[in-house]
């Protein structure tokens, strides 16, 4: 009954996916769907796209193991990333009428910048979207009782959410993304209350991780602790804003107030509900310890769908796993669709300025394609955990994306030189360290890179220029002057001289 239930499920998603298709008719509707979403629905993407496989198992499973500390990244880094990009970015990116964060950087500083800065946002992409795709192998593993394999769980998950996603866009993922926070927190609401009948109340759970230190925040007085977790706050809290799906949130609304209180919105609610699967994870330890502090030490990924599996009926067994479907569906479509629009508009239209509209939406649903074959074949072959795959993925946006996006912002003298400086500086620093001290670094490599990044950033921009003009680029307000009646579509792109 409960495979029927999902299949039905991840029918009817599909269908809703296929319907909103019909409304694509151009690479705009595509990629911003139009930019027509009103605030419920911006709301309900900003929460629907982070809400995915690492808020449910991976968050939750970090929690168990290592308590609020280790958990510092994501939901602390992530919602903090969210209104920081809301409060600051969100006015300015909306008024360009862009169509990705690529074309910022080729506005403000020149195609070169706007290959490099994609290339990094891309493959910073691989980890983030395999998880997801790891996740919902796990899922059709436990769901089917080993029937479907893990590796032929990723293959069938990301043919399913391949399949709408090529054809629906944005409009698509919105659309879904809107149905599924409904299922999303309905469903794993039910399952707490569920769970904590079973531990008399929802206050001995939280007095038991007390007791048991989970609940300590800020690491002991030690260097080397501090700076892993400040590394680890601000690789999602800053690594993350320079990354299309944000932008595509932001720009999919209908207004730039609409963007603004639509970010921070969906981060408060995503903040609060993430503790959610944590306390349902958690509980799990007090219900049956001995079975659960065993699979914690084996996999702890596992402890949340077994605790359904075993303690729930079937009845609310459907609604957690269609609940778990719904985040983890809505946020690998959002992250297939960012990075193969970023790499159709800012790299391969660069080459091929001829292409029509129709043509070039054709390039990003086969971008689309590509991107899928490649996160399937990475996240069969690595070995990182979930929460791990996500966390890796936002330290080359840190080290190499960020510094230019920022200065780009908020720095007048901010110049081509600079943002190449920043880029090579950040990014080959981070590898370095990444690659010659590893673990043994006291401060977190990506850490690293980011402040070698700013250093490269206003010495290239304030030393003579040899890249790029003398002068610096325009700042921000002037190319806003310039940019806000031309549509993207219309701007030629020829090494960013507008």
């Amino acid at each position: 009954m409960l495979i029927w239930f999902v299949v039905l499920y991840l029918l009817v998603s599909v269908g809703i996916g296929l319907y909103a298709a019909t409304r694509v008719h151009t690479a705009k509707d595509f990629a911003v769907a139009g930019r027509h979403l009103p605030m419920p629905v911006v709301m309900a993407t900003v929460f629907a796209t982070w809400f995915g496989a690492e808020a449910v198992f991976g968050v939750s499973a970090t929690f168990v193991n290592e308590g609020l500390r280790g958990v510092v990244a994501d939901p602390f880094g992530s919602s903090l990333c969210l209104m920081i990009a809301g409060v600051f970015f969100a006015t300015k990116l909306y008024k360009l009428n862009i169509l990705t964060l690529g074309d910022f950087y080729r506005l403000r500083y020149n195609r070169t910048v706007e290959v490099l800065v994609t290339l990094c946002i891309v493959v910073s992409y691989l980890g983030w979207v395999a998880a997801q795709i790891k996740a919902l192998g796990l899922l059709f593993n436990i769901v089917t009782g080993g029937a479907v394999s893990e590796e032929m769980g990723m293959v069938l998950g990301t043919a399913i959410v391949l399949t709408y996603t090529t054809f629906g866009g944005m409009f698509s993922v919105a659309i879904l993304d809107f149905v599924q926070m409904g299922v999303i927190m309905g469903g794993l609401l039910f399952i707490a209350y569920l769970v904590s009948g079973n531990t008399g109340g929802v206050m001995p759970v939280i007095e038991h991780a007390s007791a048991a230190g989970k609940l300590d925040f800020f690491p002991e007085a030690d260097l080397a602790q501090w700076l892993a977790f400040i590394g680890a706050g601000l690789t999602m809290m800053l690594g993350s804003i320079p990354q299309q799906d944000v932008f595509q949130r932001i720009t999919s609304a209908k207004s730039a107030k609409v963007a603004v209180w639509g970010s921070l919105l969906g981060a408060s609610i995503y903040f609060c509900f993430t503790f959610v699967p944590m306390f349902i994870a958690y509980s799990a330890t007090l219900i049956d310890p001995a079975q659960f502090n065993a699979l914690v030490a084996e996999d702890s990924q596992r402890v949340l769908p077994t605790l359904v599996m075993q303690q729930m009926p079937v009845f609310a067994q459907a609604i957690f796993f269609g609940s778990v479907l719904a985040a983890i569906m809505s946020c690998s479509s959002a992250t297939l669709l960012a990075p193969s629009v970023s790499f159709a508009e800012n790299i391969v239209r660069g080459f091929l300025p001829q292409l029509n509209d129709r043509q070039f939406l054709l390039v990003m649903r086969l971008s689309i394609v590509g991107f899928a074959a490649m996160v399937l074949t990475y996240a069969l072959n690595s070995e990182l955990s979930i929460f791990h795959m996500v966390e890796s993925a936002y330290k080359i946006t840190l080290a190499g994306a960020f510094v230019p996006l920022f200065f780009g912002a908020f720095w007048k003298k901010a110049t081509t030189q600079g943002a190449l400086a920043a880029i090579f500086g950040g990014i080959l620093s981070w590898i370095l360290v990444e690659v010659m001290i590893g673990e043994a670094s006291i401060v977190p490599a990506q850490l690293l890179g980011l402040v070698v990044s700013a250093a490269g950033m206003v010495l290239g921009s304030l030393l003579p220029q040899w890249v790029g003009r003398p002068t610096p680029r325009p700042d921000m307000h002037e190319v806003l002057h310039h940019h806000a009646a031309a549509e993207t579509h219309h701007v030629p792109h020829h090494g960013g001289h507008h």
